[in-house]
């Protein structure tokens, strides 16, 4: 299996999960290899399989 790298993923940069749009804007809170610890506006904290499932990069805040 590759290695799994994805620039973007570090701590506190705003995501969105690609299907589950209910759990509203997530921030990402750590990255330990493939596994991304997300937490969740209406979910709360998640853990993520980024080679799994590839979370969508939100660029600002809208809520700002």
């Amino acid at each position: 299996m590759e290695p799994f790298s994805d620039p973007f993923l570090e701590p506190g940069v705003l995501v969105r999960h690609p299907v589950q749009s209910d759990w509203g804007l997530g921030q990402v809170q750590s990255v330990a290899g493939r596994k991304v610890t997300v937490n969740f506006e209406h979910a709360g904290k998640q853990v993520i399989d980024a080679g799994v499932v590839r979370l969508e990069f939100v660029g600002d805040d809208p809520r700002a």
